[in-house]
């Protein structure tokens, strides 16, 4: 949301002279007011614009004058694109600025440019941003709009929650709790890569439980696999383990890296949304069972990178023994850091030679209960080792959460030094605690293999 916000905000500087209304959304009379004051007046531009009809309230991003008492829109997005979702709400906005009295002679989107590269000089604001001209491209959609309207006033006019069955569209909805309430433990939402095809075709059939799908119907082998593991309750340990940890140590590192991807580039040479390395922690297992921890955390005040490779590189020393990860995702940043700092290009390709994906291992050799159609370490780590939970963080406890923090820090939105000293204590308990399960999952794995032998 501070991004969306951010965003918005910067693109006014596109618009010099614009003024903003600046009254609260439970004040929208008087915004009301102050937008048509504005409109009377001489401003080449409104930000946040009030208007209603249809019994439809809204605040438009940007309403440009042009002249002959001529207006156009601009509704700000934050992503590299132009999504079908915002064609609706562009067509809302138009519709209501129309039947509000509002001239428009043209309206579109104005979105990240995502190859857009920051210079040493700063932000070059035209360059950042694409206007994408959508005048007459969403006819279609205007023309649905006032049943659309209709048909959302008729819900909100209901005395109860009409009833709608989830799609696999649902996830990461604010209601999500509220509609899932009573679902069984093993829903078939969690069924491992199931498309969002059979989860209807299963929710039509009246079938919720992965247990319930019958025997006949098409699953993949490891859905097939996680199928019977729920029924039987037993866990499922492939004979393959072993040689798959073959070559993983001890001795052995445990890496993880947080990064952000802020909307605006806060750094020389980077992009929009680019991934910026700002955190690591490693723990380090030698062969006698002793475990050794080091962590980075940049201080947020200047581009982290290099500094970041470079302590990674000292705290990784040369020799060969693996680095555990989870996932491709460290590889990819350090194959990014490689083609910004052809220097350290032969340290950092040696790091990447050494990385072993305990995800791959995980997901082709075990499979627990409690995993829940989740391989993440966040669902893995708890099963394996519940001592391991990520509740017990205060905070931040999530990637993205994270790169929130971050780079509320970095751009400087967060000032309290109290505030700051609490989020940066945060972030390394958070990306400790990762490291840490790898220690813990790599151990269980271990065990388990040498059972199966």
């Amino acid at each position: 949301m501070a991004m969306g916000i951010e965003v918005g905000q910067k693109a006014w500087k596109l618009f010099p002279g614009g003024v903003v209304v600046d009254e609260a959304p439970w004040e929208h009379e008087a915004a009301i007011a102050r937008t048509r004051e504005l409109m009377m007046a001489d401003v080449p531009a409104i930000f946040e614009g009030a208007f209603e009809h249809d019994g439809v309230r809204i605040r438009a991003d940007i309403l440009e004058r042009l002249p002959d008492g001529l207006w156009s829109l601009h509704e700000v997005k934050s992503s590299g694109r132009v999504k079908d979702e915002h064609l609706i709400d562009l067509a809302l906005q138009v519709h209501i600025l129309q039947g509000s009295g509002v001239n428009l002679s043209s309206y579109g989107v104005l979105h990240i440019n995502t190859g857009y590269v920051r210079r040493k000089r700063g932000i070059e604001w035209r360059k950042l941003f694409v206007r994408a001209d959508l005048t007459g491209g969403i006819d279609d959609t205007l023309k649905e709009t006032p049943s659309l309207i209709a048909e959302n006033h008729r819900i909100l006019r209901k005395r109860k929650v009409p009833k709608i069955a989830m799609t696999k569209a649902c996830g990461g909805c604010d209601y999500w709790d509220h509609c899932a309430a009573g679902k069984p433990d093993d829903w078939i939402y969690y069924l491992y890569a199931i498309t969002s095809n059979k989860f209807d075709e299963l929710t039509e059939s009246g079938i919720e439980s992965i247990t319930e799908i019958p025997d006949v119907y098409p699953l993949s082998g490891i859905q097939m696999l996680i199928r019977k593991v729920l029924i039987t309750g037993k866990e499922y340990i492939s004979e393959g383990l072993t040689k798959a940890l073959l070559g993983s140590g001890p001795p052995s590192y445990y890496l993880d890296f947080e990064t952000m991807g802020p909307a605006i580039p806060l750094y020389a040479g980077t992009r929009p949304y680019q991934a910026v390395p700002f955190q690591w922690s490693l723990h380090r297992l030698n062969r006698k069972g002793k475990l050794n921890h080091s962590e980075f955390l940049a201080k947020g005040d200047s581009d982290p990178q290099r500094d970041f490779a470079e302590s990674l590189i000292k705290a990784v020393g040369t020799s060969n023994q693996p680095i555990m990860v989870y996932s491709s995702f460290e590889k990819r940043i350090l194959t990014q850091l490689e083609g910004q700092f052809p220097d350290l290009k032969a340290l950092l390709n040696a790091i990447i030679e050494r990385l072993f994906d305990l995800l791959h291992v995980t997901r082709n050799n075990i499979y627990h209960p409690d995993f829940y159609g989740s391989f993440s370490i966040k669902s893995v780590g708890p099963a394996l080792v519940p001592e391991l939970s990520y509740d017990k963080l205060d905070g931040v406890a999530d990637g993205m959460a994270a790169s929130a923090s971050f780079e509320a820090m970095a751009t400087g939105r967060l000032s309290n030094a109290l505030e700051i000293s609490i989020q940066r204590q945060g972030l390394l308990d958070y990306c400790k605690l990762d490291t840490l399960a790898l220690v813990e999952v790599h151990r269980l794995l271990r065990e388990k293999s040498s059972k199966v032998a």
